[in-house]
């Protein structure tokens, strides 16, 4: 059986086979190889106004997706603390309202 390809990375050796290489420089030169047979296509307007409009829609759509982030960790932190002081659980010596 063949050994695979060592490299050393932080103090100690990682096993790396040799079909992950291989998929590797698939993966980064299949598309220097395609660019070059294909003709450039413009993806943003050359218009200054449409650009603007472009960056602005982006900055807003990543602010708001980690605004959802950080309520999402604000409600977990809760949902902890909830769970730490035993606010979720019954209490058997409660008075009921029947």
């Amino acid at each position: 059986m063949k050994q695979p390809f060592l490299i050393w990375a932080k103090s100690r050796l990682i096993n790396i086979p040799r079909i992950f290489i291989a998929a590797a420089a698939w993966t980064v030169c299949l598309p220097l190889c395609a660019a070059r047979a294909t003709e450039k296509i413009a993806v943003f307007p050359n218009a200054a106004y449409d650009a603007c409009i472009i960056y602005q829609n982006l900055a807003i759509f990543w602010f708001f997706i980690i605004g959802l982030i950080v309520i999402i960790g604000m409600k977990l932190k809760e949902i902890d603390r909830i769970q730490k002081l035993g606010i979720d659980r019954d209490d058997e010596n409660a008075p009921r309202l029947d």
